[in-house]
């Protein structure tokens, strides 16, 4: 198609209405967009945490407490996945957002063809290597002979699935980025409805065990993508899916990894942490302080989904207001989407410090020896891993801040230095004094150290702003 054809196809009510969408993004009230954007992105991420629960409550009251810990073994492949996804999808949707906001929608079409691509390649790969692979890989994550067979069941089904999971979270990142946050929430809400419904009918009628529990999530995510690809399909929309945008281009690809690299490396230290984390919990407290740990990550992860919808609903207006050069805007959507995950972060900190044993029970049948032993283990750990865990949320909003705005180089240093650069060294020297106490402890420690260093990071882009305008 030709710039006349793109023209002319603008001028249709239903691309004037997306392009107005975007431009909104510019013009609306910062307070009002951040709620029109992240409140879809949050309703979503309370929906996937209520399944993350369910799923993870049905595996433990069903499948039983080893079932847990080789779940928990599978986190570090998991994050690995979501790495190579969000380096594709949250990399093209900020380019994309950048684009609109200097109303080049031309290549902000472009690189929605090469997401499409590149999602399909990195996929496919990664299942390969990793389906081949599988064993070594879990036995080092730190499975043992107990976890195992939980783990490989669980990850083989998953891994099948692995293009279908990158399309569907890289579909959904610039559903997010074209103007359509509330496009993103539906495909999110039946994912997890789906994905509920199908666990229970997997895994508690079923009995399919663990697998069922895998499968419901690939079967879920597929048919949420069918209903995404319809979506972009449609000629009507500013954005859409058409011949001649998907063969690779380097630029774009340069420009989407080059961004991308930060949410890579955020997910991929994530996974080296929780293969050095599951090592040293099965070194000083065995199986079950691994099985222990899953369990504090899910309640962890429950309130840290809230924060990411924040940072969902920001993403696309920081990103455009700095391609428009309206950096007021810029910083005030900032400060509101710390305030607001600071917020949700206290609370949940809160919650976790008065009703620990509460929430551990949710994961294990307390009626059988090693449930009971489980159930005090994840309580103790909950308590101990959250001690300061509201300090996260300003970390974590400035970190995919510098991402929003492309500034690569400071946000990936953020990225590493909670979980990288703090944590490892300190859940290698604590417990060898504290036992296993110092493993929970050393994340504290990390999530206060790198809080410390990133308010004045912040402080000192502000002031290159004023001074140099870029």
């Amino acid at each position: 198609m030709g710039f006349a054809d793109f023209l002319y196809l603008c001028s249709q009510k239903g691309c004037m209405d997306n392009k107005q969408a975007a431009l909104e993004l510019g013009q609306k009230p910062v307070g009002r967009l951040l709620v029109q954007y992240a409140l879809p992105a949050m309703v979503a991420m309370t929906a996937s945490s209520l399944y993350n629960i369910i799923d993870r409550a049905m595996i433990g009251q069903v499948v039983g407490a080893e079932a847990i810990a080789g779940l928990g073994i599978t986190f570090p492949l998991m994050n690995l996945s979501g790495a190579f996804g969000a380096a594709v999808g949250v990399g093209a949707s900020t380019c994309i957002s950048v684009k609109l906001g200097q109303r080049d929608y031309e290549t902000a079409e472009h690189l929605l063809g090469n997401t499409v691509t590149l999602n399909l390649i990195v996929g496919f790969l990664f299942m390969a290597v990793c389906l081949v692979f599988l064993d070594p890989i879990l036995l080092f994550f730190g499975a043992s002979e107990v976890t195992l067979p939980y783990a490989r069941e669980f990850m083989t089904v998953i891994l099948l699935g692995n293009m279908i999971t990158h399309m569907y979270f890289g579909m959904n990142a610039v559903l997010r980025a074209a103007g359509k946050p509330r496009h993103a929430m539906y495909a999110t809400l039946f994912t997890v409805g789906m994905n509920i419904v199908l666990v229970v009918v997997f895994v508690w009628w079923l009995r399919w065990g663990i697998k069922g529990a895998a499968l419901a999530t690939v079967a879920s995510q597929t048919m949420a993508l069918v209903w995404q690809l319809w979506v972009f399909s449609d000629k009507k929309q500013m954005l859409h899916l058409k011949r001649g945008i998907y063969r690779l281009k380097a630029d774009l690809v340069r420009n989407i990894i080059s961004i991308g690299v930060s949410p890579f490396l955020m997910n991929a230290t994530a996974c080296v942490v929780v293969i050095f984390m599951n090592n040293q919990f099965l070194r000083y407290g065995g199986d079950m302080a691994v099985g222990a740990y899953s369990i504090a990550n899910s309640i962890v992860m429950v309130l840290f989904l809230q924060v990411i919808g924040i940072n969902q609903g920001m993403q696309p207006i920081a990103g455009y207001n700095y391609g428009a050069e309206k950096y007021d805007r810029m910083f005030r959507v900032l400060w509101l989407a710390i305030g607001a995950a600071t917020t949700i972060l206290l609370v949940g900190w809160v919650i976790a410090m008065l009703f620990p044993m509460q929430l551990a029970r949710v994961f294990t049948n307390a009626d059988t020896p090693q449930g009971e032993q489980l159930m005090h283990m994840a309580a103790r750990g909950i308590r101990l891993n959250m001690l300061v865990f509201f300090v996260v949320a300003s970390q974590a909003v400035i970190t995919n801040f510098f991402q929003c705005i492309g500034k690569v180089k400071v946000s990936i240093f953020l990225s590493l230095s909670r979980q990288l650069i703090l944590l490892i060294p300190l859940a290698y020297v604590l417990p060898l004094f504290l036992g296993l106490d110092g493993v929970w402890y050393s994340m504290a420690a990390s999530d206060f150290g790198s809080f410390a260093m990133t308010l004045p990071l912040l402080f000192w882009y502000m002031k290159r702003l004023k001074e140099n305008g870029k």
